[in-house]
Order: C-alpha cells, then structure tokens, then sequence
C-alpha cells in the first residue's frame, strides 16, 4: 500500500483509464532518491496488467550514459521482430542503433520518430503503458528518443508514457511533458509508514519523534533509517536518538546502506563491486568477471539474504535493491579495487557485441595515457556515430583524448567530440571542447572545425553574426589546403551575415569567396558565384549580379547542388530574383529530401523559406501549415531561435490571413531580438505595417512601412516591402507627395532586373498608383495581364492590383467595369483567407450598391482544416499511406487517422479516393 500519496494515485488512475480509453499522454513523476517514484511505476504497472493494458519498462543505469541507445534497447528489444513493419528510414535507423545493421543514421531525432511510430503500432494491438525509472540516467540518445515520442502523443494513441526522475545535483529538465512532483510525506502519512513497518514499531518514542523530525517525509529514510535505529537501539546505544541529525536526508540513507554493506564479507563487497561496474545486470557477465578475481556465485549469498542485491525471475539477472545501495558500493571502493573491476570485465568482455563496454572498462581501468585504449575508445566513437548516439561520440571522443599520448592527437579527437556535442545539443560543453581543441593545435584543419564549432553554437546563444564571424576565421585557415570545405563555412558565413545585416562580415565573405579556387569540376563553382552576386547585390548592384544568382536556383533545381544549407542559400536566390515558383519548387523537394533522409534537425531550416516561398505565392494555408509544423518541430528539439525566426515569418502571414490580435502578439516577441535578427525583424515589422493598410490606418502603415524600406534589410527581401509602402504613401499623402518616390527607384531598378511577370507587375501596380489622368488603367491592365502570366488570378498580389484598378476605376465612374475587378478581388481573398482584404473590397462594392454578401465559409473547403490536418489531407490526396504520411510529418499513423477521421466531414468526404477531385 502507498501511503499518503492520493493525488498522485489519482493523477495514475486518471492516466490509466486514458490508455483504455484510447487516449495518449505523457508524464514525469519527478522527486529525490527515496520519495517513491519506482512505487508509483509499480502501482502503475500493476494497475495497467490488471485491465488489460501491455506494460514496457525501462530504466536508465548510471553506468551506461555513454552507451548510445542502451536504454532504449532494454526497452524495445523485444519487439525486433516488428522493426520490418516501419517505414523503411525509420526501421533501417532503429536496427542500426541496436547494433542489428549498419547503416548510418543522419539525424539523431530520426529515431525519435521511429520510437514514436513503434510504440503506436503496438498500442494498436492493445493498449500500452510504458514506464521509464530513473530516466535521469539514460544516456542521451535514448532520452532524445523517449522523450520527443513522448510530445508528440497524439490523442488517438492508446499510449501513455509515464517516466520517474530524480531530482538531485544533476539537473534534468524535461520541457514539454507535464511533471508531477513528488514531495515528503506529511507527518501523520509519515507516521502511518513507520508504523506499517516491523521496525518502525520497535523503536522507542524519541527516536521514533526524532526520525520523523528529520526524515522530511522521505520514505525510503523513514523504512531504512528506522531498521538502523531499532537495531542500535536493540543493541543497547541510548544516543540512537541522536544520530540521525549531523547527515542530510540522501546522505542518512546511504550510511545507512553503507552500514549494512560494510557488514558483508569482503569476498561479498569485491563481488558486489563487480555487479556495481558493470551495470548490465546481466549475471553471467558478472560471474565470468568475478572468477578472474578469483570469486564465485557462493560469495553472492550474504548480499542476496540482507536483500542488497535481488535476482530476477529467470535467474540471469542481478540488481540492487535501491540505485543508491550501487552508488555507495562503487564510491567506497577503493581506487586498485575498482581498476581490478574494471580489467576483469574488460577481460571478460571479448564479442564484437561488447565492444563499446569493453572500450569503456578499459578506460576506466588506465591509470594514465594509453594510446592503445584511447584507438579502443575512436573506433567506439565512430559504431556510435553510425548509429546516431551523438553524445555517446563525444563523450567516446573526449575520453579518448584524456588518454591520449601526443598533443595533436589529443586535439584533433577534442575537436571530433566539440563536433559531436554540438551535433547532440550540447552547447556548453561543444564550446568548451572546442576552445581546447583551438588551444592544444597547430593545424589548420583543426583549429579551423573547432573555429566552426564555435561559430554554430553562437548563432543560437548569442547572434548570426557572431556566427559568421567565427566562420570567417575558420575558413581563412583552410582556405588554400581545403577550399571546398572552406565554401561550406562561408556558406554558413555568408547567411548569418545575411540575418543580421552584417555589410561588413558580408564584404569580407564576398571577398574570400572569390579568391578561392576550387578543383576543375566542383560542384561548388555556382554555388561560390551565386554566393559573390548575393554580397553585391546586397551592397544595392541590381544587374550583373542576377545572372549568377539565377544560375544557382537553376543549379539547385537540376539537383547539381544537393548540399541542404547550399540549397537553402538557391531558395534565397531565387526569392531576391522574384523567381517565386523556382524557389518553391526547390524548397518543396529540399524538404522532401530531408523528411525522406530522416534529416529532422534539418527540417524546421528548410520549412522556414518554404513558407515564405508560399506566403509570396498567396498560398496562405500552406505557408500556416509549413509553419505550423516548423514551429512544433524546433520546439520539440529544442531549437528556441528557430522558433522566433519562424514566428517572424508568422507575423507577417497573419496581417494578411486577419488575426490582427495574433499578428502583433507574434511580432512583439520578435521585435524584442531585432538587434540580433534585423532581417526577421523587418519581417514582423513589415506585417505590421500591411496590418495597417489592410485596416485603414495609412499613416501608421506609412511610417511602419517607410522604417522596413530604409532599414538595413532593404537590399535583401524586404526591397518587396516597397510597392506596399508607395500605397500607404498615396493614402495617406496623395500621389503627388514625395513620400511615395522615395524607395520607388530602387524597387524599380530590381524589379528591371529580376526580369519575371511578378516584378513586373508589381512595378506597373506602383506606376499605376502614381499616375495621372487616364494613365492608370493602362498600368493597372497590363499589371494584370502579367499577373495572369505569373499564376492567373489566384494570388494575393493580383487581387491587390485588381482592387486597387477597382478603387480606380470606380472614382472614374466606370460603374461596370469596376464591379467586375472588384468583385473578382473579393472573392480571391475570400478564397486565400485574407479576411481583410475581403472586407475592404466587399466595403467598395458596398460604395456601388451591391448588397454585402454573406460570408461564405464554404467557399474554401480547406480553411476549415488545421494546418496539420491540411498537411495530412494533401498527401493523402497524392495517394500516400497513413504510415507513409506519418513517416513525413513525424506523426505516429493512428494519429494521422485521426486526423483523416476529423478532416473528412469537413471537407464534404467519406472516402479517401473522392480527395482527387478536391483542388488541394
């Protein structure tokens, strides 16, 4: 029985009937050594087997952190047999961090989402409860794992997921789960326990009251302490009262434990050192280790019958009874015990299958420098790397290069671990390793990836610019021995010196690309082109530069330049050349390409042009969608700047789309990092400014606007601010107002130049709005026409210009005619989702006579979709499965059903076959 824990029974007894009742959910039960964490999984567990309900267990084991996907292994071994079931990138990740094949896995989170997709096949058959003690120690990759399944549940998945964590020194924050934290039993709970205890009755009344006292309600000090107090009470020691003060409550419990140990035979503690190294609990391993020290089985006994130790069911497993009985047993040993130890399981150890451990006890075993150890310790780093288990790489590497003979050694195995801390979101400790490395080498190629390292990790903790500039120097280094690899760390220069409009890092970048000379052939040749013609045009060159910067979008989309950042880099290209259908065409298979290599890390950058590609495009649900799913991605991984980014973009969506409220709340938080990010600022701000026009308020939409087209971003993308700044400007100050020509030559002199129908157009809608006489309707016609070139009438920028000629033509008292236009404008935004533009145009028509029209919310089926499910819509209308889908989208594919199963009706379907006729 639990005493004195009935919320937290009930917060159980709430996530069970959930489970079979179909619904997901994930919890972390959070509390000190002793509160009863592994009790409360007990309790679930059993309550779980008694409806029914199938139960996974897990743990973490401190001794296996730097073993790569131990703890997922303990968990998911079982069920190898249904790896076949998964989709192909998922499955071939799973088998290889299980060590079952060799194929490398690019992308740490691809695992994650292979978890997820198992655990929800097996939910399918039955309802699952998986628990996860001491998760605080499980190594890293398994955590990454466990946990992003965890957030992104769906409540369809008849899975709950419930993990126990100690609080102690090592902090282990879990954000995106909910936590139940687990205090100290109060004083009559308390009370209850001792007395439900043998113990507990014997003791006499002060040092039962003194127990209580400063127990602080923890019930594993209440049951072991009060053992110790009765037995030296029994023992005749009237101070036993008194000797529970001087020690913290962590601290009472382990002398307590220490107590019992040190009354074992010393053949009995070497062994259960043996079982404390190795951390397996596999007793075979610990036998054959314990005969080389010359022990056996029969030395086990004493710790069996004091019930330190407990052997499973099967009789080939060995555990303590508490995790903190192992932390004493191995921090009391002395330091040749423990060497020993380690040897003879190294010894021990000899199958391919052991490596990594025997890489480790090897480790801990040298007393000092040991080349040979350390090539043990590489080799384990790179089967982790393969697998995907990126901090067990650095922490294989760093160990490494602590037993490392010769300095450059040590530094280039430093560099390979800062390499892989950054890969496994380590920020701290990348830096650290890379400033070693930086210190102890002097090669270039060395100093230079820990220059690199560096550089990434500034761009999240501090700025883009401090990014470019770390890999400006980097790349300096290796520029004459390596260019290539040079290209790629100014590539990452060049695009942070892009975010925060940094003329000079962005000088320097042009410069050092165009004195690199790469290989005859190289893939890299327009990618270095396009790069040097974005530098100057980012300086205000408008016409020799376009060439090289087409040629690159051209490049990416013939799949010569498969790079993702390079790629990335084209999109950019292509948008500055108002080339909108290049640049999405290139994005939609970039992100193809990433959800298909299972590249996750890498998605939410990719998804971050790919909506505005959509957004410039008028395709406003699907530019919500790609940030929707951006957004959720970046937060689950824990990428908080790309979530800014994101909402920047985000901002300027919902200026259009009409959620007013939302569009300043989102802009707000951006606006608040503009010093670092001036170019998402001026994002924000430029939805600020349409939200604004859309409403009437030219004068504000006049400053907003005139701040986005004088700021440091005016030469990147925001120079397509321009055409809505020259209508706030004719608003609010007549076509005659200097105000509206003031950035009107520069966006002409690009729009000249970039040489499309939609530059074009926006050029002749200015043009038009400056206009006297009769001038404009010609302006305004042939705007449309190339608008009708660039996609038909179906975009924003078109309905804009038609209102505008409609507006226009209705002054004129071209009754007809303006109708038409204007009508033909509403409807479209009406269709896009843009709210207020409906409104307005809907407002003029008004002015004519026309009856204001009903709203209809039918006119586009898929607004009433939420993003996700508009995602999960389309590609079931391109004939994708639902574990195809959820292979995609990172969803589990009963969560995809659901939201199949909420779309239809919506949407006017009942079959996945009638989606064809949807224009989707």
């Amino acid at each position: 029985m639990l005493v004195g824990r009935g919320r937290e029974l009930e917060r159980i007894a709430l996530a069970l009937a959930d489970v079979r009742a179909g619904r997901g959910g994930a919890l972390v039960i959070r509390g000190e050594a002793g509160m009863g964490k592994t009790s409360l999984l007990d309790h679930a567990a059993a309550g779980g087997a008694g409806e029914g309900v199938r139960v996974v267990r897990g743990m973490g084991i401190e001794s296996e952190t730097e073993l790569p996907f131990g703890g997922l292994h303990m968990m998911l071994h079982p069920f190898a047999d249904r790896f076949g079931t998964l989709p192909a990138q998922q499955a071939a990740a799973l088998r290889s961090a299980f060590g079952l094949a060799e194929a490398p896995v690019h992308d740490r989170f691809l695992i994650g989402a292979a978890t997820l997709t198992l655990l929800s096949e097996l939910a399918g058959e039955r309802p699952l409860l998986c628990l996860v003690d001491d998760a605080q120690w499980l190594d890293r990759a398994s955590a990454d794992a466990l946990f992003f399944a965890a957030r992104r549940l769906g409540a369809a998945d008849p899975l709950v997921m419930i993990f126990a964590v100690r609080d102690g020194a090592r902090p282990f924050p879990v954000p995106g789960i909910e936590a139940l934290p687990l205090g100290g039993l109060d004083r009559p709970a308390a009370a209850e326990l001792l007395d439900a205890h043998d113990a507990g009755t014997r003791l006499t009344v002060p040092a039962r009251e003194r127990l209580l006292d400063e127990a602080g309600g923890n019930p594993l000090a209440l049951i072991e302490l009060a053992a110790v107090l009765a037995a030296e009470e029994a023992a005749g020691r009237t101070d036993a009262a008194g000797r529970v003060g001087p020690l913290r409550v962590g601290g009472r419990v382990q002398e307590a434990f220490r107590l019992q140990l040190k009354e074992m035979p010393p053949a009995t503690r070497l062994l259960l050192l043996v079982v404390a190294a190795d951390g397996t609990a596999d007793l075979g391993v610990v036998l054959r280790a314990a005969s080389v020290l010359g022990l056996a089985a029969a030395d086990l006994g004493p710790a069996e019958e004091a019930r330190l130790v407990v052997l499973g069911a099967s009789g080939e497993e060995v555990r303590f009874r508490h995790p903190l009985i192992r932390a004493v047993t191995y921090q009391d040993a002395a330091h040749h015990q423990r060497i020993a130890v380690h040897d003879a399981l190294a010894a021990t150890l000899t199958g391919p299958a052991h490596a990594d451990r025997r890489a480790w006890h090897l480790a801990a075993a040298a007393a000092g420098p040991d080349e040979a150890v350390a090539a043990e310790l590489e080799r384990a780093a790179r089967r982790a790397g393969q697998r995907g288990g990126s901090a067990a790489v650095a922490a294989a590497y760093e160990r490494a290069a602590r037993l490392s003979v010769d300095r450059e050694g040590r530094a280039r195995r430093i560099a390979s671990a800062a390499r892989a801390a950054y890969d496994a979101g380590q920020p701290d400790r990348a830096t650290r390793l890379a400033a070693e490395a930086a210190s102890l080498t002097r090669e270039p190629a060395v100093a230079a990836e820990a220059l690199y390292v560096r550089a990434q990790v500034e761009y999240e903790r501090t700025s883009p610019a401090a990014d470019a500039a770390l890999a400006l120097e980097g790349a300096e280094l290796i520029a004459s021995s390596d260019p290539e690899r040079a290209v790629s760390m100014l590539t990452e220069a060049m695009w942070c010196a892009r975010d925060a409009c940094a003329r000079d890092l962005l000088g320097r970048g042009v410069d050092r690309l165009a004195s690199v000379v790469l290989p005859p052939g190289s893939a890299l040749v327009p990618v270095v082109d396009g790069l040097v013609a974005y530098g100057r045009f980012a300086e205000g060159a408008a016409g020799e530069v376009v060439p090289p910067m087409r040629a690159l979008v051209e490049a990416a989309r013939a799949g010569t330049v498969d790079d993702l950042v390079q790629r990335l880099i084209a999109v950019l290209m292509g948008l500055l050349v108002a080339d909108d259908e290049a640049a999405a065409e290139v994005l939609e298979a970039a992100a193809a390409d990433a959800r298909a290599e299972g590249a996750l890390g890498w998605l939410p950058y990719a998804l971050e042009p790919l909506a505005i590609a959509r957004l410039l495009r008028g395709d406003f649900r699907g530019a919500e969608a790609a940030l929707a799913e951006g957004v959720s991605l970046a937060t689950d991984i824990g990428m908080d700047m790309q979530v800014t980014v994101l909402k920047g973009i985000a901002a300027r969506l919902e200026a259009v789309t009409g959620d007013a409220c939302r569009c300043r709340s989102l802009a707000g938080e951006v606006l608040e990092h503009a010093d670092l990010h001036p170019v998402n600022a001026a994002l924000a701000s430029w939805g600020l400014g349409l939200l604004d026009l859309a409403e009437g308020r030219a004068e504000a939409a006049l400053e907003r606007l005139g701040a986005v087209c004088s700021g440091p971003a005016r030469h990147d993308l925001l120079v397509r601010a321009v055409p809505d700044q020259v209508e706030a400007a004719v608003r609010a100050a007549g076509r005659a107002s200097d105000r509206a020509r003031t950035y009107l030559p520069a966006f002409l002199e690009w729009a000249g130049h970039a040489d499309g129908p939609t530059a074009a157009a926006l050029a002749l809608r200015c043009r038009a709005l400056l206009a006297e006489g009769d001038e404009p309707g010609g302006h305004y016609r042939a705007a449309l026409e190339l608008h009708e070139q660039a996609g038909g009438d179906r975009g924003c920028d078109a309905a804009r210009t038609g209102l505008l000629y409609g507006e226009w033509l209705r002054r004129r008292r071209r009754r007809t005619e303006a109708r038409e236009q204007l009508t033909r404008a509403r409807d479209t935004f009406a269709r896009l989702g843009a709210e207020r533009w409906a409104e307005r145009a809907g407002a003029e028509l008004e002015v004519l006579g026309d009856r204001p029209v009903a709203r209809a919310q039918d006119a586009d089926l898929l607004k009433r979709l939420t993003p996700q499910e508009l995602q999960v819509v389309r590609l079931a209308a391109a004939g994708y499965s639902n574990r195809e889908i959820g292979a995609q989208l990172y969803l589990s594919p009963r969560t995809v059903g659901h939201h199949l199963y909420k779309a239809f009706p919506k949407i006017g379907v009942t079959r996945r076959m009638e989606l064809g006729r949807l224009r989707l």
